[in-house]
């Protein structure tokens, strides 16, 4: 069997955040509404019922030590009866003492037994959260960009961590006391009825109140722990996003606005943990109460046939241990009751994550590009993030292999769009874009990417060293190779300047690096990878003159022998390209070299212009 693996764009502009935005996704996050109802318990059992089904071996021998231990605990109070009964009234003292060995090799056999569960269960739950971990990443990476362009690094986070988190507790924890609370229950009410079916009816008086009353409680505090966990994981994603923007808060003053989100956010989650807490906390002293109320009808009636002559001392004795641990494992399945709220709310919100539609699958007759040489055509594409918003309207675009194209327009226009239509991180609504020919549709998904290098404005780097960043582009490739890189991308002179040159280890996305600095490894790494088509998405939009020219120098040692798309703002920087493509409103409406479109005085020559005057070019 195998295991159950079951946008914020600019929706108005044009460019979604994935690509050259924001990475962590928009404040919106996965927020959903308040929760009326609980979602479904069985469907949601079954399915981690998939992940326990490996373990069951191993579960098998828990349940008979399990089994074990509750046998064993219902031969505890019949030993008491027979003591009193036969051995104590008739002051048969040393039969007694045999009978108390007996029932000391009892319980040491229960304490063993009880501990050999414990360790079992826990392995049992660590290896169930480690593969739910496992497939919940392994599905992240399934999942096409516009689920993240939803969804908040914090609202994963929590699914990741403290949803699986709180399975695992209860599964480590709740497994072997609900079996053995359930075995209790069932031996312990048999032997009740076998002492006195009477006295067991009288005590069975409070079980239809203990029912209706956990029943009516169970509904309410599944709705509040699964709103606990909605607004933890909102909360994480706020958190999230202010910390790694804080520089941007700071710059605008916003610290109490911050703070007032934290502060609504953080008073939800109050407010739903201390509900879900008061409606679970109620349970216990609930059970404790109606316990109490069942040794009271069993001491009476019990005294009252004894008087009569119908009981013996010793079987009331053992029946009143019986009726007690008869509404133990009640107390027990009570106790635990919190746990197993948490459990399948996170249950739940993990599974919501695995049903998610991944990227679809490559047709069965996908080819492989292997030598390509970098004709690209854009024929008729439309293309919408919502229906009824079109991005790209009847797009037509005729690239010839190693040609420069740079894509201009205003912001929204659709530019960086035509490059997430490219890489395939979205897919077409009509029309057709190729590639040497070939539908790259047609073309499996992981090679498509292969064969496309991109430095985006945003460069992200990982906390490794210089040399892992820059062999991020190519795996495999030597030291010596990565150095070579690193001189054509302008890099090398930088980064022996670093404490530990090509080993000096990164802080958190580069932090400790400028961000011309970040843009050269950026350039190394795509150097590296060796691209047949090579995508700069507005990578020198935010670096000065001096490390521009650097940049510049670095992309044409790139882009030689390459079909290169350039997205910029700063017009000045693709006066050399063999085309440049004038969108606006998802349409080409002008295109030709630069000195073409000035001749023109069209759009372009508006646009150029505008940035001449003030300074820029």
């Amino acid at each position: 069997m195998a295991r159950d693996n079951s946008t914020r764009d600019s929706r108005t502009s044009g460019r979604p955040m994935g690509f050259g935005g924001h990475r962590g996704g928009g404040p919106r996050g996965m927020m959903m509404g308040p929760i009326v109802k609980p979602k479904n318990l069985t469907n949601t059992l079954k399915r981690l019922w998939r992940y326990m089904y490996y373990e069951r071996k191993t579960l098998g021998i828990v349940f008979l030590l399990v089994a074990l231990g509750a046998v064993l605990q219902l031969v505890g109070p019949y030993l008491i009866a027979i003591a009193i009964d036969d051995y104590i009234l008739a002051g048969k003292l040393r039969e007694l003492a045999y009978l108390c060995l007996l029932m000391i090799g009892i319980y040491l056999i229960n304490i063993g037994s009880s501990w050999l569960q414990s360790f079992l269960m826990v392995g049992i739950a660590q290896r169930n959260v480690y593969n739910m971990r496992t497939d919940l990443f392994a599905k992240l990476q399934e999942l096409p960009l516009k689920f993240f362009d939803n969804t908040t690094h914090g609202e994963l986070m929590s699914r990741l961590t403290n949803d699986i988190d709180n399975v695992g507790n209860t599964l480590n924890s709740s497994t072997t006391q609900v079996i053995s609370s359930v075995i209790s229950l069932v031996g312990t009410l048999a032997m009740m009825i076998w002492l006195s079916p009477l006295l067991t009816a009288l005590t069975l008086l409070v079980i239809p109140i203990m029912l209706f009353s956990t029943n009516a409680l169970a509904k309410r505090t599944r709705t509040f722990f699964a709103e606990q966990q909605k607004n933890l994981g909102q909360l994480n994603g706020h958190i999230e996003e202010v910390i790694s923007g804080q520089k941007v808060v700071k710059v605008f003053g916003r610290e109490q606005s911050v703070i007032e989100k934290f502060n609504e956010l953080n008073t939800r989650l109050k407010d739903s943990g201390i509900m879900a807490q008061i409606y679970s906390g109620i349970i216990p002293p609930l059970m404790g109460i109606l316990n109490n109320l069942s040794f009271i009808i069993v001491a009476a009636g019990g005294g009252y046939l004894a008087v009569k002559g119908v009981l013996t001392i010793g079987v009331i004795a053992a029946f009143i241990n019986y009726s007690r641990q008869f509404v133990r494992p009640l107390n027990e399945l009570a106790n635990q009751f919190n746990m197993f709220q948490m459990a399948i709310a996170g249950a739940e919100r993990f599974f919501e994550i695995l049903d998610e539609e991944p990227e679809p699958l490559d047709p069965p007759d996908a080819v492989e590009l292997t030598s390509v040489k970098g004709a690209v055509r854009f024929e008729n594409v439309d293309f919408a993030y919502e229906p009824d918003k079109p991005v790209l309207k009847e797009f037509n675009l005729d690239v010839q292999p190693g040609q420069t194209i740079a894509l201009v327009g205003p912001t929204g226009a659709g530019k960086t769009t035509v490059i997430n239509l490219l890489t395939r991180f979205y897919d077409i609504q009509s029309g057709k874009i190729t590639i040497d020919g070939i539908d790259i549709r047609k073309i499996k998904r992981k090679n498509l990417r292969s064969q496309l290098g991109i430095v985006l404005q945003d460069t992200y780097l990982f906390s490794e060293s210089v040399k892992e960043n820059i062999r991020y582009g190519r795996l495999n490739a030597t030291d010596e190779e990565v150095i070579e890189a690193a001189k054509l991308a302008n890099a090398d002179q930088f980064i022996r300047r670093l404490p530990n040159g090509y080993d000096t280890v990164l802080s958190e996305d580069g932090g400790d690096l400028s961000q011309g600095q970040r843009q050269l490894l950026a350039i190394a790494r795509a150097i590296l990878a060796n691209p047949a088509i090579l995508i700069l998405d507005e990578a020198t939009s935010n670096v000065d003159t001096r490390t521009e020219i650097h940049i510049q120098q670095a992309m044409l040692n790139l882009m030689k022998g390459r079909t290169s798309f350039v997205i910029a703002h700063r017009l000045s920087t693709i006066r050399n390209a063999d085309k440049i493509v004038v969108i606006n409103h998802g349409q080409i409406i002008e295109q030709g070299s630069h000195d073409e479109l000035l001749e023109q005085n069209g759009f372009y020559a508006s646009l150029y212009l505008g940035q001449f005057r003030q300074g820029i070019s």
